[in-house]
């Protein structure tokens, strides 16, 4: 059994890459090909946003839209510190100070009431919050409605960092559209993923949309040879692109396939005294990038990866050291958020993808149960 199952998508779609590549491989367009402008347009369609960018990964994607905002030394970026180490990295690379406020227990995302208090409590310090960038972690998307809320009351833009969330709903909207930029992953293992590295900011924004596109491309002004901006070297590779065109074709049949088996999970598991089961809050869809338990104690986890492990059934722990614990940030941060070290100690993650057989799914289940017995 394959925690991610990437073999039996390929086999399912694999002629049709092939014709994709062949087709760049015969045009020799393999920076800023047209199959890259086709897949922009496809998303931003998907996601109802009037420009999507295509760019080098998700981590540059996070990237080009701080640059977007001249964020730099003396500025500060609200976030959660349970996230992989992307979302957190690229504020501190443009010189700028991330502020961490503690995520909410039921969905693991941002707390966004607590938002508000965070600012205040910035008020003094030596900078100047300018941004919050929300995480839709696991497939669930962070609570816009209350981030935008006060984003706009204190002059602040929102990031959605959506690198897990691709395909998700919140409020009968799309995730990728609910910020003022929103940023998304296509490395492999996420919902809609490449062969390699790939990533795409969302926005509505006209001025932010030019500023990207010329910050990814060495800043480059009207001419190969003109730099308006400092920038980076951020495209999306044709061929990655030809690529997601194809598995964006099965994505949406994908989507209802992960919805079924995070259904059967949370029907096996919901009464278990064990285990608590995602929350998904009303007018919400995830798109189940992982499908996440937490159990008792790091201990009880110990011991149910184990005997997973004995049964060849994978398992994995996402963000087990919260970024303000990390050897990189020790000199950065003395706080405490209990609620992020708490959950890191007992969550884990289950095999989650739209491949995954009623009967391996049913095994899956079952070896859980017997594990915590």
């Amino acid at each position: 059994m394959q925690f991610i199952d990437l073999k039996s998508q390929q086999k399912k779609i694999r002629k049709k890459i092939e014709a994709r590549l062949n087709n760049v491989l015969d045009h020799g367009q393999y920076i800023m090909g047209q199959e890259i402008s086709e897949l922009e347009n496809q998303l931003a369609k998907f996601v109802d946003c009037k420009h999507a960018i295509g760019v080098s990964s998700g981590t540059d994607a996070l990237l080009l839209a701080l640059m977007s905002y001249d964020i730099g030394p003396g500025d500060a970026i609200i976030t959660t510190p349970f996230t992989f180490i992307s979302t957190v990295e690229v504020i501190c690379l443009l010189g700028a100070t991330p502020v961490f406020v503690d995520i909410n227990p039921d969905t693991y995302n941002i707390d966004s009431l607590a938002i508000e208090d965070t600012i205040l409590k910035c008020k003094n310090e030596p900078y100047h919050v300018r941004g919050i960038i929300a995480v839709d972690l696991f497939g669930l998307s962070a609570d816009y409605d209350t981030i935008n809320d006060v984003a706009k009351r204190y002059n602040l833009f929102v990031i959605e960092d959506a690198a897990q969330s691709f395909g998700a709903t919140y409020h009968d909207h799309r995730t990728c559209a609910l910020a003022d930029i929103s940023c998304t992953s296509f490395f492999p293992a996420k919902p809609l993923g490449g062969y390699g590295d790939g990533g795409m900011c969302f926005t509505n924004d006209d001025a932010h949309a030019a500023k990207i596109k010329s910050l990814m491309l060495h800043g480059q002004g009207s001419h190969r040879y003109e730099h308006v901006h400092i920038g980076i070297n951020g495209r999306l590779d044709t061929m990655q692109a030809a690529i997601l065109l194809e598995k964006f074709d099965i994505f949406p049949d994908e989507l209802i396939a992960r919805q079924n088996v995070a259904n059967h999970y949370t029907d096996a598991f919901k009464e278990h005294p064990s285990i608590i089961t995602p929350y998904i809050p009303m007018r919400c869809q995830s798109s189940w990038a992982q499908y996440s338990i937490q159990v008792e104690s790091s201990d009880q986890r110990q011991r149910l990866q184990a005997y997973l492990k004995n049964n060849d059934i994978p398992s994995a722990i996402y963000y087990p050291i919260p970024i303000h614990q990390q050897p990189a940030f020790k000199n950065k941060t003395n706080e405490s958020f209990p609620v992020s070290e708490a959950v890191s100690q007992r969550i884990m993650s289950l095999p989650m993808h739209p491949y995954l057989s009623p009967e391996q799914q049913s095994n899956v289940i079952k070896t859980v149960l017997k594990g915590l017995e």
